[in-house]
């Protein structure tokens, strides 16, 4: 694993996004988390997982500067594998948290609405939501129903059409995040989370955690080709294309 660490404690286990200042996403993290996922999935020595950043980044979202220079075949894989990802974090079995350290916008809080809590970083330039929208990337069907889930559908919608981030107090005040803390503070209270969940029997907490997601797993379109086969083609809009080089252009020189 070159991106991302997993480290075991006692019968729970955290996963550190780790690739560079900001932990943007590529394809390799993409790939890493899913297997670092299909591992913890089936080992039966861990119970639950906590997924965690870097000081002031969860993640900046995904490596446009990366992703602007794949080519068609290259980028089709990409869509697939994290639209894959994420149909598989939503379904992971076992407690999951997200201990968010900092910035989440877009593919960061993609990951964050697949947890059953999410405890986040005080800070008033700290930001998280699905901002598709505003970055010229077309919203998945998946993400729409998840991003509902937890804020309502008509929050969501206003969100998204927006291209809304929410500051920290805005994410608590949705339903967004749980918690607060700071910095400092918010690894060990989501491992105190973690261990409070870790009380109730093993099979009652999966049970439970199926049937309150089931609604909003039974209206997944299973396969990422067909959910974000709209989000494949408008990438490669010429206009579209023209939008994503500028905004390229003002990251390099940053």
């Amino acid at each position: 694993m070159q991106t991302i660490k997993v480290e075991r404690k006692d019968n729970y286990a955290i996963v550190q996004l780790n690739r560079g200042k900001v932990n943007a996403i590529n394809h390799q993290m993409v790939q890493e988390i899913r297997r670092a996922f299909d591992d913890l999935e089936t080992d039966i020595s861990v119970k639950g997982v906590i997924i965690t950043g870097t000081p002031h980044f969860f993640t900046a979202g995904l490596d446009v500067i990366e992703l602007y220079g794949y080519d068609k075949p290259k980028m089709n894989e990409f869509f697939n594998d994290f639209g894959g990802m994420y149909i598989q974090l939503a379904k992971f079995s076992k407690p999951f948290i997200c201990a968010i350290t900092g910035y989440s916008p877009a593919g960061g809080c993609v990951i964050a609405i697949t947890a059953d809590h999410r405890i986040m970083a005080t800070g008033e330039k700290y930001t998280i939501g699905l901002n598709e929208v505003a970055v010229n990337i077309q919203i998945s069907n998946n993400l729409i129903r998840g991003y509902s889930y937890w804020l309502g559908e008509g929050k969501a919608n206003e969100c998204i059409l927006g291209g809304k981030l929410l500051s920290v107090d805005e994410a608590l005040d949705t339903g967004l995040v749980n918690e607060v803390y700071k910095l400092e503070e918010v690894l060990p209270k989501a491992e105190v989370k973690m261990k409070q969940y870790l009380q109730a029997d093993e099979e009652i907490f999966k049970n439970t955690k199926y049937k309150l997601r089931r609604d909003w797993l039974e209206s997944m379109e299973e396969d990422p080709k067909v959910d974000l086969e709209q989000a494949i083609s408008l990438w490669w809009k010429p206009e579209i294309r023209a939008k994503m080089k500028a905004f390229v252009e003002s990251l390099q020189k940053k």
